[in-house]
């Protein structure tokens, strides 16, 4: 879907790595290392979206640190729509909200950092889930969005225990 509207594949990535994981911040080079990509062709992208007041940055010692601009007027619409072409809200609308009693749902792996991946990664917290439903709905959902998508059930109680200290993850819905 972005790959239509906007032509330019780093600008994509880019606006994944810092719209789908808001809080994440990166500097140049590891933006280089991450995506196989030259500096010069990072650097210019960065300069438009930071010139559009899309990303701010912050100079860190001798590093330019880059985060989107959570105050910019369209924030919550690109933040939206680099969900939307995730795949993410189509999971959330077509399954969470139809099963059971979920109370969060959490993206872990790539898309919880901003990378674009083929795997979305559910850790759903909730109880009375009709499980045959939801895995026959999460298989249909996944050839929609032409991505596997895994989860792991837990009950509410156990979130704060299920998750490895320091485990990329990003809560992605709430009751």
């Amino acid at each position: 879907m972005l790959d239509s509207l906007i032509t330019s594949k780093t600008r994509i990535k880019l606006l994944l790595k810092f719209f789908l994981n808001t809080s994440t911040h990166a500097y140049l080079r590891g933006l280089a290392d991450e995506f196989g990509e030259s500096t010069n062709a990072l650097r210019l992208e960065l300069n438009h979206l930071e010139n559009a007041g899309l990303l701010k940055a912050e100079n860190k010692g001798n590093r330019k640190v880059y985060h989107a601009n959570s105050t910019h007027p369209l924030f919550n619409d690109i933040h939206r729509l680099v969900l939307k072409h995730s795949g993410i809200t189509q999971v959330i609308e077509e399954v969470v909200e139809r099963v059971g009693d979920i109370s969060k749902v959490w993206v872990r792996g790539d898309f919880a950092v901003g990378k674009d991946s083929d795997l979305i990664d559910l850790v759903i917290a909730g109880k009375n889930i009709d499980v045959d439903y939801f895995e026959n709905l999460i298989q249909k959902v996944g050839k929609i969005v032409k991505r596997q998508i895994c989860y792991t059930i837990i009950l509410p109680k156990q979130e704060a225990e299920y998750f490895i200290p320091g485990e990329n993850k990003l809560l992605v819905w709430t009751k």
